[in-house]
């Protein structure tokens, strides 16, 4: 897709085409403030519509409902020329121009935004992308499909030509990965092999059962579902196999054994550059991977004092096998797993006011993953719809539940809802006057930071049952730190996958399933997983100085309120703020 869109801008009105900039005067600080203001709206509004299939879950309103994105070589090409062109024209009108108004949170975080956007170019993740995780087009298609509008005829409308569209978008993932092989890039072939699971799932499934299929169930519409099923029998499902066929018999032989980042072109500087992208900060794979160690001990070390206190076991090891395969601390049922998940929401949102100022009016609603990702473990939330039509959503791992340790579950559902994701970015999209590029872009350090925080916040407002939940607690926080040393381990520093994973086994009270889920997740999202702990860190850090710093000034609404009412802005970005509130108590 050709981006050209008409924008007035002041007194003039500028042509925004692809590879240009907006030739204008910007003559005075007024000037500077409404331009960099206009920049970083056209820049989050440009994005969903150039990939509205991420639109969904972060809830960004009026994206286009009868297409998916064009994520082709010729249109990505396109589109970074726009990301160049903004980025040039915040560069030029620096930030001094803008410092102390309105304009320069926005002005802060899109410049950022973009530089991190460029820099990770040298990944060319659009060649290998190949994911059994959230960024698989496989789990953002039915996701997209899930949050479909099919209540009137023109709603049904789109939802034919969307889904009319997803051959070519399954079409163009083919051709991408064919150009990858070409230019020396591809997945490892153990994602391929979990990739290929999964879509041999879809393909197993009739299109009734498939998970395309959720706008047809949800319209109620008996001529509405014919034609959607039609569209699936005939064209959907043909895409599918040829995906899979390719898979197979083509990438998989081809497919790199090596699990590294660093084995791809250029895969170095990618991954220092998604570092970057996913914390904010510059930070080496030794450094991270050093710090995982640390945060390892201080865990294990509560961890043997729960131990000592509620199970007469001391070792970490032993104490979380005991958790994972002990039928006293595992569940009999899926529903069984749902429904410890949604108590501990109901409990989170109870006492939320006790600890925020700002309380948002949305809901969230607790469901398993789809059929055709039944076998993975952890959970994910997605964003409600802006105006409070559509709930927030948090989806879980109930497969083999007497897999399942009740430790965690708890903890992951804090995490997910209240008071974490679900807090954090309702909040944003209920602020007044919060500009769009916070209120819709979600930057990993301080987002997914705050909801690990929030796991350790949960026990201090007393929302944990017991000492199985509260090392549960521990346990995901054992995760995170595992994240650290397994990520860079594997993709900088020489691990295998397996080594990650009996790492992850020792000192994890995760299930088996879940790890192996881990695991390929963070082979191909590289760094993704360094955001959490490093930014909770942070957070922590930032906490203890404001409390130590402002005394019996310090309240501790104010400082949630803090934290999550600009959206995910970079850590540094948060230490100013925090700063700025410590030196001036208000």
């Amino acid at each position: 897709m050709t981006f050209r869109r008409i924008i007035a801008t002041g007194g003039c009105v500028c042509l925004m085409a692809v590879g240009t900039g907006c030739e204008q005067s910007i003559d005075s600080s007024a000037d500077a403030v409404q331009r960099a203001d206009e920049i970083a709206a056209e820049y989050v509004d440009a994005y969903y519509h150039q990939f509205p299939e991420e639109a969904y879950e972060v809830g960004y309103p009026e994206t286009p409902m009868d297409r998916f994105g064009d994520r082709s070589q010729e249109a990505l090409a396109e589109w970074q020329a726009q990301e160049d062109a903004w980025l040039s024209e915040l560069q030029q009108m620096g930030i001094e121009r803008v410092r102390g108004t309105a304009a320069e949170l926005a002005f802060s975080f899109a410049s950022w935004r973009l530089q991190a956007s460029v820099d990770k170019r040298v990944c060319r993740q659009d060649l290998w992308n190949v994911s059994p995780t959230f960024n698989g087009w496989q789990a953002i298609i039915p996701a997209t499909l899930s949050q479909q509008p099919v209540d009137t005829p023109e709603a049904r409308a789109d939802a034919l030509a969307r889904i009319r569209d997803l051959p070519r978008y399954i079409d163009t993932e083919v051709s991408n990965l064919k150009t990858g092989l070409e230019q020396g890039y591809s997945a490892p072939r153990s994602n391929v092999d979990a990739v290929l699971r999964q879509i041999q799932n879809i393909l197993d499934s009739s299109p009734k059962d498939s998970p395309f299929y959720d706008p047809a169930e949800r319209a109620a519409n008996a001529e509405f579902a014919g034609q959607y099923e039609t569209v699936l029998s005939d064209a959907v499902y043909p895409a599918v196999q040829r995906y899979h066929d390719f898979l197979a018999n083509e990438y998989r032989p081809a497919a790199r054994t090596a699990i590294a980042v660093t084995a791809d072109p250029g895969g170095e500087a990618c991954y220092a550059a998604m570092i970057r992208f996913n914390t904010s900060l510059n930070l080496s794979p030794e450094q991270i991977h050093e710090n995982g160690h640390e945060q390892m001990a201080r865990i294990e070390a509560e961890v043997r004092e729960i131990g000592r206190r509620s199970f007469g076991l001391e070792d970490p090891k032993e104490l979380f096998q005991l958790v994972r395969t002990d039928s006293r601390y595992t569940f009999e049922s899926g529903d069984e797993v749902l429904a410890y998940a949604r108590a501990a929401v109901d409990r989170g949102k109870r006492a939320v006011p006790d600890w925020f100022g700002f309380i948002p009016e949305a809901e969230v609603i607790v469901r398993p993953f789809p059929e055709f990702m039944k076998r993975s473990g952890g959970g994910f939330y997605s964003a409600g719809a802006t105006d409070g039509s559509r709930p927030g959503t948090y989806e879980l791992g109930i497969y083999r539940p007497e897999t399942i340790s009740k430790a965690g579950i708890e903890a992951t559902a804090f995490h997910e809802t209240y008071p974490g994701h679900h807090m954090q970015v309702s909040v944003g999209l209920e602020r007044a006057g919060l500009h769009p590029v916070l209120k819709y872009f979600f930057f990993s350090g301080s987002g997914e930071g705050w909801a690990l925080y929030t796991e350790r916040l949960a026990d201090e407002m007393g929302l944990y049952s017991s000492d199985v939940d509260r090392l549960g607690l521990l346990s995901n926080e054992a995760l995170r730190a595992a994240r650290l040393v397994v990520d860079p381990g594997m993709h900088a520093l020489g691990w295998s996958r397996q080594q990650a994973i009996d790492y992850m086994l020792d000192h994890t009270a995760e299930s088996e399933n879940s790890i192996v889920s881990e695991v390929d997740r963070y082979i191909a999202t590289p760094a993704q997983a360094t955001a959490y702990m490093t930014g909770s860190s942070e957070i922590r850090r930032l906490r203890h100085k404001a409390e130590a710093e402002m005394g019996d000034r310090f309240d501790i609404k104010v400082f949630h309120d803090k934290i999550i009412e600009d959206g995910t802005v970079t850590l540094g970005m948060l230490r100013d703020k925090i700063q700025k509130w410590i030196d001036e108590g208000v």
